[in-house]
């Protein structure tokens, strides 16, 4: 089954390429562990000149990078400039820090000297999703490459040039070959990968059902896994919220990257004091957004990133408002050539809808009017999902202690939920386990190694 490349905008196919069989894939995974070895022996100051070269040759090369992400997925043109901004500061983050994350620890105990080693553990398997094709491959490759691991990617087979220019990218700036590899396999093929002796750990980013089956298959061998699954990020609005500052960030948070974001705001719960005014205020720059030609400076919303992701979202759409859900606006596919849907809102969304339970992947938001503070707070953990949330409100004390008892990965106050090189991210419940980024996320992909030493005196021997 050939892998295609088609601009969303346009229904263009652009490329189309081979999936390899399971000959190659084999033939590619054991020269991924053979490159790993010799990159273990590699000082990490060396490592860290590469990912900064990569770095470098990120912001030489942007506007070409952010041309083919626009063109293959759909992002408009500036977000995707800004992708690539992101995966260079991400590089250069783990240059920086690596070295220290990554220090042996000495810890004193019984022995002469005891201390606890980092030490990579082989070939990452790194299954990526479409809808952040660069950043979300980099975020993942920079700890685990700087770590001493060999990367091999299972990229989403709509984003097949990205991919490739991806491992381009990493031989260019001086990687070893091999180190970092493409892997042009079948999401069906995944399995095999795992199960290959060359490879020692996981990383995944995509839904839900897709994570059950690689953490089933992982576990089955035995093989560490990290994953970060979908979201249904609430948004809630406290009464004392700056509502026009708060209306802004709730139109960039939920169309972001047209929705397609795993910690895109997608419930917005409001308290009774200020729903009727943020809903109104919230509606009328919804549909002040211009939809268009993701390439041009004027759009807002571009279109989405295959159709049978907007066939999926509408059928939630529509299921809802039959169920009792209010079309505010939108909530009907575009007529016109390319993968569009307008940006929407479904209000008076009750817990008898399907809005309400799953994750709405595109440019719908939905409002859920709660009766206070204290039933904003349980909507906001009934749902089965557990990866960001955020809270606005001008008493910051408040919406803290409320913030400790939000059940996700994160909780933004007065913000909108993004990841940062910074700080570990990822979630809880079905939003998956384990962290990226920081210091948690380059020891995800580490054996933790004791280290016991005795002296021993001559008259011991």
């Amino acid at each position: 089954m050939p892998y295609i490349s088609l601009n969303p905008a346009t229904s263009q196919v652009l490329q189309t390429y081979t999936s390899w069989d399971a000959a190659h894939l084999a033939v590619a995974l054991e020269q991924a562990r053979a490159a790993q070895q010799a990159w273990a022996q590699t000082p990490i100051a060396r490592r860290a000149e590469v990912l900064r070269d990569v770095a470098i040759h990120l912001r030489v090369q942007r506007e070409q990078y952010a041309a083919l992400i626009t063109q293959e997925m759909g992002k408009l043109l500036r977000e995707s400039r800004a992708e690539v901004e992101k995966c260079a500061s991400g590089c250069d983050y783990y240059a920086q820090n690596a070295e220290a994350f990554l220090r042996e620890e000495i810890v004193k105990t019984d022995a002469a000297k005891s201390y606890v080693a980092y030490q990579p553990l082989g070939v990452v398997l790194a299954v990526m999703p479409w809808n952040f094709p660069f950043w979300q491959v980099f975020r993942a490759a920079a700890p685990a490459l700087m770590a001493g691991n060999a990367v091999a990617l299972k990229h989403a087979s709509n984003v097949p040039q990205c991919a490739l220019a991806i491992e381009k990218i990493f031989s260019e700036c001086g990687l070893p070959q091999g180190l970092f590899t493409t892997l042009m396999i079948e999401a069906d093929q995944v399995a095999d990968a795992i199960a290959s002796p060359a490879v020692q750990a996981v990383t995944l980013t995509g839904s839900e059902a897709a994570g059950r089956k690689v953490a089933a298959c992982a576990g089955q061998h035995l093989k560490k896994c990290v994953l970060e699954l979908g979201g249904s990020d609430p948004f809630i609005v406290l009464h004392d919220a700056d509502l026009e500052f708060t209306a802004n960030l709730a139109v960039e948070s939920r169309f972001l990257n047209c929705g397609q974001s795993c910690i895109a705001a997608k419930r917005f719960i409001v308290v009774p004091e200020i729903a009727d005014d943020f809903v109104q205020l919230f509606r009328a720059k919804v549909e002040a957004l211009n939809l268009g030609d993701p390439t041009q400076d004027g759009t807002q919303i571009g279109p989405m990133a295959r159709i049978d992701l907007r066939a999926t979202l509408h059928q939630q759409v529509s299921d809802s408002i039959a169920q009792g859900a209010l079309a505010l606006t939108g909530c009907k596919p575009v007529e016109r050539a390319g993968v569009y849907y307008p940006a929407s809102i479904l209000d008076r969304v009750s817990d008898k809808t399907r809005a309400y339970h799953e994750e709405l992947f595109g440019p719908v938001a939905i409002v859920i009017r709660a009766t206070d503070e204290v039933d904003a707070l349980r909507i906001a953990n009934q749902s089965r999902f557990g990866l960001g949330s955020s809270i606005w409100s001008k008493d910051v004390t408040r919406a803290e202690q409320l913030a400790t008892q939000i059940q996700a990965g994160c909780t933004f106050i007065n913000g909108m939920v993004k990841s940062d090189p910074r700080l570990p991210f990822g979630g809880i419940k079905a939003s998956g386990f384990g962290r990226e980024l920081a210091q948690q996320g380059i020891r995800e992909f580490v054996n933790a190694k004791t280290v016991w030493i005795r002296s021993v005196r001559a008259s011991e021997r």
